[in-house]
């Protein structure tokens, strides 16, 4: 008997863990029974209100409320912890979709009230208690909408539209934008950057503000500087930091001032229009291209009653000649709120891009660049130079001298065209430039060295001249005499 009573007890001990687990099964299965007990006791107690969102319209075109609910709903946390759910392909190859089952509701909680979803009949149906419709319905609505299109934001695929198609087929012909450019890889004064993006911030979060003082919810900007410099990469870097489409305007295929406006008609909100070099088009003598399309047409397109046909859009407006020689008209504000310089390249601009081209934040040839840039002043543009550090990206030394050859060429031209300026004025080479040699040696004191020796050896020459010129005056002085 002690021998069975023994058994018994460890036979105990060993169900224990599994009476424990049955036991903690069944209260939740009876939590979950108890759940829907209670839920199906509120369904009958409380009186509801059913609100449904078709897939079309009555026109038979796709209903944007549904769309965006249907995106809402694919975010919620509740549907991914649903245990069914429908996984579909999005339009990207790597994109994910998550839509809920047909068969069943989706709940969400807003502002303490529960609501439900539910696939019915191709569309959706809300279904919201009474007494909780006043309060919850227009802010659940709002807030739907927000959420969607931030998300919708994130999803969408950037396109670039150029006006290259035929009139009668409509003109913008769209392809995917998919330049790396983005703020962090410009090469930009920091500052200058910090304020561009505050203010492209700025402009996103006014639309209530712009609706208040009736004014339209645009924005003008103007870049200006050399060729090279990096407007058109700051512009795909805007649009990508804010998600915008691009609307590339070609003024050599706009027939004129009507088709201009047109153009700007057909343009969507969220979306960066684009006029490069502006200048080529309003001065009489910088080579413009072949257009009809008048100065009033420009300033009309700028900031006319045609540039209020739609809500979020910036203009940007790039000019590579001299800003100053364009009508002060043009660059008042409201037709150009902000004004960007791209300058061409000085020291700060290469050792930033040396450290994004080369990974190279400091080397042993930085102060013979410097010297260099010290010498020559900005002489190259950032294209220029990041195409010499692309194509020499395998050594850091190699690329740098590269950048240094650039720099004494482009210093070597300058004293050759003084020469000959100083040679046609009557001055003599040797009085009027400096040779191209002396520039950057081994080391950074060379330069300074060699043009304290070049000084002396010229102050040497003159002496020697004057003391020429002297004897040969005291030869000469007996014959005037005679």
């Amino acid at each position: 008997m002690e021998i069975i009573s023994h058994n018994v007890w460890w036979l105990l001990l060993a169900a224990l863990p599994l009476l424990l687990i049955l036991r903690v099964l069944f209260m939740t299965s009876a939590l979950q029974l108890i759940a829907r007990l209670w839920r199906s006791v509120e369904d009958h107690c409380h009186v509801y209100q059913f609100f449904t969102v078709p897939q079309l319209t009555e026109q038979v075109q796709e209903n944007d409320l549904y769309r965006k609910v249907s995106v809402y709903l694919g975010s919620l946390s509740s549907l991914e912890d649903s245990q069914f759910t429908h996984l579909l392909s999005g339009s990207k190859s790597n994109d994910i979709v998550v839509r809920p089952d047909p068969s069943r509701p989706v709940r969400d909680r807003f502002l303490g009230a529960e609501v439900s979803w539910k696939t019915e009949g191709g569309g959706l149906v809300l279904t919201i208690r009474k007494r909780d419709k006043r309060r919850i319905l227009k802010p659940y609505l709002q807030h739907i909408f927000a959420v969607s299109d931030e998300i919708e934001q994130n999803r969408r695929e950037i396109r670039l539209m150029t006006n290259s198609g035929p009139v009668e087929e409509g003109r913008w012909r769209s392809v995917p934008f998919t330049h790396p450019a983005t703020m962090d890889t410009i090469v930009m004064d920091t500052d200058m950057k910090a304020k561009v993006k505050s203010d492209l911030e700025s402009f996103v979060k006014s639309k209530q503000y712009y609706h208040r003082i009736g004014r339209v919810w645009k924005r003008s900007y103007l870049l200006h500087g050399p060729t090279g410099t990096g407007k058109s990469s700051f512009i795909a870097a805007m649009a990508k930091f804010l998600g915008y489409d691009v609307y590339d305007i070609d003024m050599s295929r706009v027939l004129d001032d009507s088709d201009l406006k047109l153009l700007l008609m057909q343009t969507t909100s969220k979306s960066i229009i684009v006029v490069e070099d502006l200048d080529r088009f309003i001065l009489p003598d910088a080579g413009k291209k072949p257009t009809s399309v008048s100065i009033s047409g420009v300033l009309s397109f700028m900031d006319g009653i045609i540039s209020c046909c739609g809500d979020e859009r910036i203009m940007v407006f790039t000019m590579s000649g001299d800003r100053d020689r364009v009508e002060e008209a043009m660059m008042r504000p409201g037709r150009v709120d902000f004004q960007i310089h791209f300058p061409l390249c000085d020291f700060a601009a290469f050792k930033s891009m040396a450290n994004s081209y080369l990974g190279a934040k400091d080397h042993k040839l930085f102060p013979q660049v410097e010297e260099l840039f010290q010498l020559t002043g900005p002489s190259l543009s950032p294209a220029h130079i990041g195409e010499i550090m692309i194509t020499n990206r395998s050594s850091q030394t190699r690329a740098i001298k590269s950048v240094i050859g650039a720099l004494q060429t482009v210093n070597a031209k300058r004293v050759e065209q003084q020469r000959l300026v100083n040679s046609g004025s009557g001055r003599s080479s040797d009085e009027s430039a400096e040779p191209a040699s002396v520039i950057c040696r081994e080391s950074v004191h060379t330069v300074r060295e060699i043009r304290k020796l070049y000084g002396l050896l010229k102050m040497g020459s003159r002496r020697k001249e004057s003391i020429d010129l002297g004897s040969a005056d005291q030869k000469e002085v007996p014959k005037l005499e005679a």
